[in-house]
């Protein structure tokens, strides 16, 4: 049986725990803080975050096998709530979110000396400690790789704070210590199988890795796919949007650059996140947008199907979620193959693939579709075919499949 590790239970580690659930071979899922209805933490919901946790609906069945670790996490929210900065900075603070993986991976830790598990899979910056004692136990160890390899984030970002250096402050994977990023290589080290969700990043390993280790690509699935066709403005100006943290890591100032290309009155730029630098920083950057702050989920799913398509020209990502969530919603994307969906728009039907650190491409293709919304209409028809081809059905199968394997192997 299995137990699986993740301090903040987003959406795709609920539908691996969800596999592994239906697949039968679930042991254990622990994590910081869970909406479980009734309990002590209903009470936070006040908290920065916690609308997004009470979205994390676990069935009745997971909850039972659920195991909550939630001082940390609650002293990280806590501190956020009242401005301590200081508290949750980035490795260093006391709250940081890098002290609340390290606390989950030492209680798992624990956990494996008091039970014995046909395999752990975890999650990577949260699994030292927990494969460190795996290991020893002859349990076989699954890690999960959600982003490239840190050696190609940090050969991308250091190249864009030298071509773009007034948006080095918006990329936090320049701050990484030496002794993180040793971290992050032991557990690689240290695994049996590594799960990626994309070529992309499956092609960031070091070789020693590729050739030594069980890799695996599984493609994240898309939300739910609406029935009724969204129609296409034929008139008033293109509505762009870019959805993600704010920071050039997401290609936010190629878009700029690439929307002070354009005509303003034909195209409107809508920005949801949350500003990594003060705002007024994305204002002398490029002050023609919109911004709109983080919020519910069936409200940021209303703000994509009010716009015409999605733009993400990401540097550096593992497979990000908000293209398949985009796509449900009718729109088209351009993004970069960095962003980990090459599958998705590589046959030019429900988007474009455009190179990074490319403006003028960006540029080149919102004007061919503000020029032509019959285009525009038709890709909006392949993308919602794409994502619904593309349900978490297909990502729940290969991950029973991969940890049936990894168990069977064990057992020999």
């Amino acid at each position: 049986m299995v137990l699986i590790a993740h301090p903040t239970g987003n959406v795709f580690v609920r539908e691996a725990v969800s596999a592994i659930d239906e697949g039968g071979l679930l042991a254990e899922f622990h994590t910081a803080i869970a909406a479980c209805g009734g309990n002590f933490f209903s009470k936070l919901a006040d908290l920065p975050g916690f609308r997004e946790i009470q979205r994390r609906n676990l069935s009745p069945k997971i909850r039972k096998r659920l195991r909550l670790h939630p001082s940390w996490e609650c002293g990280r929210l806590l501190a956020s709530r009242m401005g301590l900065g200081f508290a949750t900075r980035h490795e260093t603070g006391f709250f940081s979110l890098d002290a609340v993986y390290r606390s989950l991976d030492l209680s798992v830790a624990r956990r494996l000396l008091e039970r014995r598990f046909s395999a752990v899979y975890c999650y990577e910056d949260g699994a030292l400690e927990t494969f460190r004692v795996a290991r020893n136990a002859g349990i076989p160890c699954v890690y999960d790789l959600p982003i490239a390899h840190w050696s190609t984030v940090r050969k991308l970002l250091l190249e864009e704070a030298e071509r773009l250096p007034e948006w080095a402050c918006t990329m936090d994977g320049l701050r990484d210590s030496e002794i993180k990023l040793q971290r992050k290589d032991e557990e690689l080290k240290l695994a049996d199988v590594v799960i990626c969700p994309s070529e992309f990043v499956r092609n960031s390993l070091p070789l020693e890795i590729q050739n030594r280790k069980c890799t695996e690509v599984v493609s994240f699935g898309s939300p739910h796919v609406l029935e009724s066709e969204r129609p296409i403005r034929r008139e008033g100006p293109l509505k762009v949007l870019f959805a993600g943290s704010m920071t050039q890591r997401k290609g936010l100032g190629d878009l700029f650059l690439a929307m002070k290309l354009l005509d303003s009155k034909r195209f409107e730029l809508n920005v949801l996140g949350t500003p990594v630098a003060g705002l007024a920083f994305y204002r002398s950057q490029f002050p023609g947008f919109i911004h709109h702050s983080t919020r519910g989920h069936a409200d940021v799913l209303d703000l994509m199907r009010s716009c015409d398509l999605l733009v993400l020209p990401s540097i550096v990502e593992g497979r990000a979620l908000v293209q398949q969530e985009a796509m449900a919603c009718g729109l088209p994307v351009i993004a970069t193959r960095n962003a980990g969906a090459e599958d998705l728009l590589e046959d030019r039907t429900a988007g474009f693939l455009v190179p990074i650190r490319s403006p003028e491409s960006i540029a080149e293709k919102l004007q061919l579709l503000e020029n032509d919304r019959e285009l525009l209409a038709s890709m909006s028809l392949a993308a919602r075919v794409k994502a619904k081809n593309r349900s978490w059905n297909g990502y729940r199968s290969k991950i029973v499949e991969i940890m049936s394997a990894v168990i069977h192997f064990s057992s020999q």
